[in-house]
């Protein structure tokens, strides 16, 4: 009972010291331009804002697609066809220039700044190939993440995406706000997942189908997501998805233990090939 009281104490404390925090940070917040500014509008009403890299038009994004498909090129095959589950192929990217140059960009931290309305930290790349599956586990289950009170995630798809290739889906804000029924009947669902996740079938009992949002689109589509607040999921698929996955948080987060691995090693990295190249000149 003492220490269940200690925690709630501890955790008003936090919460308090973090609105203290936006209040204070909101006169400190870049200027955006009229554009960017229907980003971070759109973010707080339904979570998500999709555009294209043409129309961010970010001076290092030539440099960041011939980093992309150059990368995605040297991936080993998978060799997962005979699993029932097929997980993600995975690489972290972070350390490479074309990608952290990117992630870096001025016009995209202001726009983010201005969303999580605190200093923003940039965590990480990850370069994803997304499989074939028949039934919904791990990120194909609707879910929220947990590295930030508020977050962001940028995803930009590599290849052309439509329905077979399992867009990124999204149930808009408005519908699961913290003032709706809505939000506590799907809360006490992923409660009872162990958070890991709910189904189609479970969602579709809380919110119709016709309210989904899916985010197809051609390859160079991009994603403004906060992935703590917009409940969302990768659809099944029936051919692979490759994209890229940005993540910034607050500086610094509410879980950092979460968020390191966008820079660590739970991923493999690309400089073993560069290593590999390395040896092979020298032969």
């Amino acid at each position: 009972m003492f220490n269940s009281t200690i925690n709630k104490i501890s955790q008003l404390t936090s919460e308090l010291g973090y609105r203290a925090a936006l209040l204070n940070h909101a006169r400190k917040l870049p200027a955006l331009e009229e554009s960017d500014r229907v980003i971070v509008d759109t973010l707080k009403r339904d979570g998500v804002y999709v555009t294209t890299l043409e129309k961010l038009g970010l001076g290092s994004t030539s440099a960041l697609l011939k980093a992309s498909y150059n990368q995605l090129s040297r991936m080993t095959d998978a060799s997962n066809s005979h699993l029932t589950k097929r997980l993600p192929q995975i690489y972290t990217v972070t350390d490479l220039p074309e990608f952290s140059q990117w992630g870096r960009e001025q016009k995209l931290l202001n726009i983010i700044e201005n969303y999580i309305g605190l200093p923003v930290a940039f965590q990480g790349v990850h370069l994803r190939k997304d499989f074939p599956n028949e039934d919904q586990f791990g990120t194909l289950l609707w879910h929220k993440d947990s590295e930030d009170r508020r977050m962001l995630k940028m995803i930009i798809y590599l290849s052309d995406v439509e329905q077979k290739h399992g867009p990124f889906e999204y149930v808009p804000v408005s519908l699961t706000s913290l003032y709706s029924l809505n939000y506590y009947r799907i809360y006490y669902k992923l409660w009872q997942s162990g958070y890991l996740g709910i189904t189609d079938e479970q969602l579709k009992e809380v919110i119709p189908e016709d309210k989904w949002k899916s985010c197809p689109g051609p390859a160079g589509t991009v994603i403004f997501t906060d992935p703590k607040v917009a409940l969302h999921h990768g659809t099944l698929r029936t051919e692979e998805r490759p994209a890229l996955f940005f993540t910034y948080t607050a500086n610094p987060p509410k879980r950092p233990e979460l968020c390191t691995q966008y820079w660590d090693d739970t991923f493999a990295k690309p400089e073993s090939y560069q290593e590999a190249d390395s040896v092979t000149a020298l032969r």
